[in-house]
């Protein structure tokens, strides 16, 4: 179970293990994105999702209340979510090699991921003090959400005002 909610033990990295599993997440997922394609990180995003909940559950079913910082699968599917805006986009334009000729994408995904989970405005802030473990899967998945929103923003303030 361990092995699960650390995402292969990369929670159990210091300082900030949160960061590291964000960290790890972005090179897993471009990795994923570039050699077996969009889709295959949209099914993997949601793997990592359901799998997160169930060792979320079964990893904190005596400790209520419990946000452990070694778990880190909540940041991996969360951090997923986020690259997947930009991914999406350029699968949309047929555009197979985006993470290296649009670096700004995925280190977008990964600056304001970090920025939402830390920060926690509105429901990410609610998700994280449900004190449940779905709460600790949500909150990084509602900060995924708003991190992809921010890089299209963003992406469309850079391509469309500053062009």
């Amino acid at each position: 179970m361990r092995a699960i909610t650390t995402f292969g033990y990369v929670g159990l990295l210091r300082p900030a293990p949160g960061t590291w599993g964000s960290a790890v997440a972005v090179v897993l997922g471009i990795a994923i994105d570039r050699f077996l394609g969009f889709p295959v990180l949209v099914a993997a995003t949601v793997a990592v999702t359901l799998l997160g909940f169930w060792a979320c559950g079964q990893a904190l079913r005596d400790s209520p209340g419990d946000d452990p910082s070694e778990i880190v699968i909540d940041e991996v599917a969360g951090q997923w979510i986020a690259l997947m805006f930009p991914a999406a986009a350029f699968w949309w334009r047929g555009v197979e090699d985006w993470a290296v000729v649009a670096y700004p994408g995925w280190v977008a995904a990964f600056v304001f991921f970090r920025l939402f989970d830390i920060w926690k405005p509105w429901i990410i802030g609610r998700a994280d003090r449900r004190g449940d473990p779905a709460g600790v899967m949500l909150d990084d998945l509602w900060a995924g959400v708003f991190a992809g929103v921010a890089v299209m923003v963003a992406a469309a303030f850079a391509h469309g005002v500053l062009m």
